[in-house]
Order: structure tokens, then C-alpha cells, then sequence
């Protein structure tokens, strides 16, 4: 049984997480399907015979390369096997009532197999996933279920990663802060007094010597910067570096790169909104801002604690008429 895999590398990036997650559980369902139709079939004769269902159940699992459990339900969702492992059998989990879980809901009358929904298993705390077979005896009356379960982390995947979604995300915050946000009134910090410097050096940073990932926080005086020569770490960029030009100093230079979605020459007027961001209102003001050059995405966080990712291009043609005439809108 599954015999065959999907190979990684042959789906094109998916559009969206969504989209990502229905092509997973559809490749796991074409894998499961055939099998656990063809083991119920032949366990469907013995739905009387405990013993025998289980030596049977033993032999199906020897060829199920990523089940971690197989057991038989009773029409009623009652488990009347034990559970039969890789390890070895549990039989803690015989007289179990399952009729009550996500993976048994609606089975009937609209498919003879189901996939569950992922959930994290009680013993293992791992992500998993269970297949549910209805077994059908010869005249196609309903004789019990066939249950399988998958620890998703043995399982294969498709290989194809999701695409970040481009359209303007927003994100509502806290609403305690929300609430008091007009009692509220921004004072400038050290950074705002040196923003001239801060914007230049982070824009050479970013257009000059490979930060490919900067976020600004103005309140706390601190940038968070990633790089291209050593992307799974991050820099975190204090004030006393912030405003010295001798940062520089210690990013080495680096072409830009051909695969950004960002033109470097946009990355300075994105920097100078976020100026207009921070100082354009004295209630509703830019906390953060982040640019991403490779996925073209800025990232905003409000004193209201709202928060919005968009496309680079859609941000620098929105004014300050339009993030503070809505106020409480950002």
C-alpha cells in the first residue's frame, strides 16, 4: 500500500496558504483512499471476530509505511479492536467510544472516507491526522469503520511552498489600547530627534550591504535587520548604532539583489513614509515598520496597536489624508 508519492518540485508555488493546505490534504487523500478501501473490504467479514480482525489488522499495518495506528469501530463508533501499532498493540484504547470526534461527523451519506482536520494527539502532543473508512459488508450495508492514524510529521508533502499573499492585510490589536488611545499623545524619542540619520543608514543598510529584512521600532530605538549573507539570524541594531554612520563599517558591501521585488531605488522613498507615518498625527502614530525587499511587503504597527501588511507600491500611493482622515481606521 502507497506505493506511490507525489515527488517534490513538481507543483508550482501555491497562491495562498489556503490553497497550500487543500493541496495537501488532496495528495494525502489520493494516497490513503485505494489502501484503507481495499483493508476494510477485507476486514469487513470478520466485524464479529475481534481476534481475527486484529491479526489482520496487524498484517494490513506492515505495509502501511506512515501509519502510527489501525483499529476497527463498530457502527456505533465504539472501538471493538485494540489498537494496532508499529510498536505493538495497546489495548488501553478497546471499548473507546469515538463517535463523538471531528473525523466521524457527516461520514455517512456524503463519502465513504474521510480526512480529519489536523489536531495534536493527547498522548503525544504531536500534529496529527486521522483517515475513517466506512467497512461495508456484501449487500453494502454499513458494517463498521476502519480507523487510521497519521502522525503528520511522517507523512509526505507536496513540496510546494505557499506564496505570501499580496493584498492589504489588516490586523486589529489590543482593544484596552484601542480604547484609550486618544488619552494618549506621542512624545518624540531619541530616534525621532536623529530620524534624518537613522532613515540613511538604514537605507544603505538595505539598498548597499545586504539587508534584505529591516524593521524600525521608534519607540524602543532599535532596528532588527536580516541579511542575505546569513538569513536565519537576525541583527538587532541599538541606538548607538543607529545613529553612527561607523555601522557601516561592519556590513560589508553587497549588489543588490536581481530577485527582489522591491527596485532598490524604492527603498528610500518607503523609509521617508514611514517618517510621514510617525510624525503626521500626535494620537494615531507609526509604533514600527518593516520592508521586506524579496516579497515586496511592508509591514505597519499603530500606537492603537492596529497593524497592516501590503504591497510596497500600494503603500507609498497612500497619503496621511488617507491612513489619519479615518483616525481610528489604521
Amino acid at each position: 500500500m502507497f506505493e506511490s508519492v507525489r515527488q517534490p518540485g513538481e507543483l508550482a508555488p501555491a497562491a495562498d496558504i489556503g490553497e497550500a493546505i487543500s493541496r495537501q490534504r488532496e495528495m494525502l487523500t489520493d494516497l490513503l483512499t485505494v489502501s484503507m478501501f481495499k483493508a476494510a473490504r477485507r476486514l469487513a467479514p470478520l466485524i464479529d471476530i475481534r481476534h481475527a480482525l486484529e491479526l489482520l489488522l496487524i498484517d494490513e499495518i506492515e505495509h502501511l509505511r506512515y501509519c502510527r495506528n489501525l483499529y476497527v469501530l463498530d457502527t456505533a463508533g465504539n472501538q471493538i479492536t485494540a489498537n494496532i501499532g508499529r510498536d505493538g498493540v495497546d489495548r488501553s484504547h478497546y471499548a473507546r467510544n469515538r463517535a463523538g470526534r471531528d473525523y466521524m461527523q457527516n461520514i455517512i451519506g456524503v463519502s465513504d472516507f474521510r480526512l480529519s482536520e489536523v489536531y495534536f494527539s493527547e498522548n503525544s502532543t504531536r500534529p496529527s491526522i486521522t483517515a475513517i473508512q466506512v467497512m461495508r459488508d456484501r449487500s453494502m450495508q454499513r458494517a463498521g469503520f476502519l480507523g487510521a492514524d497519521f502522525d503528520l510529521r511522517e507523512l509526505p508533502h507536496t513540496g510546494a511552498i505557499y506564496s505570501e499573499l499580496q493584498q492589504w492585510r489588516q490586523l486589529r490589536g489590543d482593544p484596552a489600547i484601542r480604547g484609550g488611545l486618544f488619552s494618549q499623545c506621542r512624545e518624540d524619542s531619541v530616534i525621532d530627534r536623529r530620524l534624518g540619520d537613522v532613515l540613511s543608514l538604514l537605507h544603505e543598510l538595505m539598498a548597499e550591504r545586504g539587508v534584505f529584512h529591516g524593521k524600525l521600532h521608534f519607540s524602543s530605538n532599535r532596528a532588527t535587520v536580516w541579511l542575505t549573507d546569513d538569513p536565519f539570524r537576525y541583527r538587532l541594531l541599538g541606538l548607538d548604532e543607529l545613529v553612527s554612520p561607523d555601522t557601516c563599517l561592519a556590513y560589508p558591501r553587497r549588489p543588490y539583489p536581481d530577485t527582489a521585488q522591491v527596485p532598490a531605488e524604492y527603498v528610500l522613498p518607503v523609509l521617508e513614509h514611514f517618517r510621514m507615518l510617525r510624525q503626521a498625527d500626535e494620537n494615531i502614530y507609526l509604533r514600527s515598520g518593516s520592508l521586506n525587499i524579496f516579497n515586496g511587503t511592508v509591514g505597519l504597527n499603530f500606537s492603537c496597536d492596529g497593524s497592516h501588511y501590503m504591497n510596497f507600491r500600494e503603500f507609498l500611493g497612500k497619503d496621511a489624508q488617507f491612513w489619519f482622515g479615518m483616525r481610528c481606521a489604521v
